[in-house]
């Protein structure tokens, strides 16, 4: 019998969060929207780096779309967390939308 290969995500609000360099997709890919954070910049703290600078971008998945009306929605916030934070707010809202 074949073993199923299961990849296991880091989530946050029980969706997936998958880093690619520094951007990092928060959310289902088979679900309509997903949101994307751009790192644009990092300041030193102790022994290591924090992003201080970060785009937030609320995105369709819908592949018949341009890739510039895939944008819903676009924000820089100053910390990761209040960028994830704003990106978990306007998915569940999108998401919501879809299910009425």
């Amino acid at each position: 019998m074949a073993k199923k290969n299961t990849v296991k995500f880091l989530t946050y609000k029980d969706k997936p969060l998958v880093r690619n360099g520094n951007t990092i997709y928060y959310g289902n890919m088979s679900d309509p929207y997903v949101v994307m954070l751009t790192i644009m910049s990092k300041k030193p703290y102790k022994d290591t780096e924090i992003p201080d600078k970060v785009i937030v971008q609320l995105l369709s998945t819908d592949p018949n779309c341009k890739p510039r009306e895939r944008i819903i929605k676009k924000a820089e916030k100053k910390s990761l967390y209040t960028a994830i934070d704003i990106g978990s707010i306007w998915l569940q809202r999108a998401l919501g939308k879809e299910g009425a």
